[in-house]
């Protein structure tokens, strides 16, 4: 005999089932006790200063005495301050040239260690190694190095007959901004070599080995293949080189303390300077203001456009 088994009861399409509400709240709070502790650390070093960064720059406030409200005062004054306007030419100039001679080194040095020969490894970490030194401290060796009594390169270049007495590494600005560039490069093309290369190591290898027997060319294959593929790379690396450049601060410090004739500050040693050397500590706020505006404005531009190539 067949046993019935009774249907489960239907329910009403109007009726709410009940909630666990201790299921729902707990997760939320879960949730927030994981955020917490980055949450706490952006809250403490970096709302919290740019709110006091914000309030100082419409302040006349002294390196040794309190803070007096003057308006917009510090911001009017930046379209006369010329050290900080020469700074700008001067940190532009230093990107540019920058960006280029480290993209150009970098594919160079990327071509040499992308490969499967006998010391591949070697060059890699070669290149890599610089990055792993302070900036501090790497602009620290490379004065040594280029001592006019004592460093190396100048020693260098009268054993090959280049020079007779002192190179004058730091003598006239465009020497001076060129014996940075050459820190910045030794420095950080380790770096970009490094990000580079796993960008290409990711690009499948069916697609080289099609390209080839379509017959493709070195110059098509690279131009519909591997440029494609490092797009995302290479504009990571242009944001980071870009920014970096406009925020350089420690190597012009240490190396030509903006000399000579001021011809080698940045803007950030500009900021420095207005704070820790005429001592207004509002107006420097406002330069730093000024500063923090134009690298987001940047940011958010190159991030548009890329994405729309991307999209296009």
């Amino acid at each position: 005999m067949a046993v019935l088994e009774s249907a489960p009861p239907r329910v009403p399409e109007n009726t709410r089932l009940p909630r666990r509400r201790g299921t729902l709240t707990r997760r939320p709070l879960t949730g927030l006790l994981f955020v917490a502790p980055s949450a706490v650390i952006v809250l403490g070093l970096f709302i919290l200063p740019l709110i006091v960064l914000i309030v100082m720059s419409f302040t006349d406030w002294p390196l040794l005495g309190g803070p007096t409200p003057n308006g917009v005062e510090n911001y009017t004054d930046i379209a006369t301050n010329e050290l900080f306007l020469g700074a700008i030419g001067f940190t532009l100039i230093y990107t540019v040239i920058t960006t280029i001679i480290i993209f150009a080194v970098s594919f160079v040095l990327v071509a040499i260690s992308n490969s499967s020969r006998r010391g591949a490894k070697f060059y890699r970490t070669a290149f890599f190694l610089p990055y792993v030194v302070g900036t501090a401290a790497a602009a620290l060796m490379w004065f040594v190095n280029i001592n006019d009594q004592i460093g190396v390169f100048n020693k260098l270049l009268q054993a090959v007959g280049l020079v007779e007495g002192s190179a004058g590494f730091l003598e006239t600005p465009s020497r001076a901004l060129f014996t940075v560039i050459g820190l910045v490069i030794w420095k950080f093309i380790g770096f970009q070599v490094i990000v580079l290369l796993v960008g290409l190591q990711s690009i499948p290898a069916e697609l080289y080995e099609a390209a080839r027997m379509d017959g493709a060319s070195t110059w098509q294959r690279l131009r519909y293949i591997t440029l494609p593929y490092l797009k995302p790379t290479l504009a990571l690396l242009f944001i980071l080189s870009i920014t970096g450049s406009l925020l350089a601060f420690d190597q012009f410090l240490i190396l030509t303390k903006g000399g000579p004739d001021n011809s080698t500050i940045t803007m950030v040693m500009a900021i420095y300077n207005t704070a820790f050397t005429s001592f207004d500590l509002g107006r420097a706020a406002a330069l730093a203001v000024v500063l923090l505006l134009a690298l987001v404005v940047l940011n958010v531009v190159q991030l548009r456009l890329l994405r729309s190539k991307d999209d296009s």
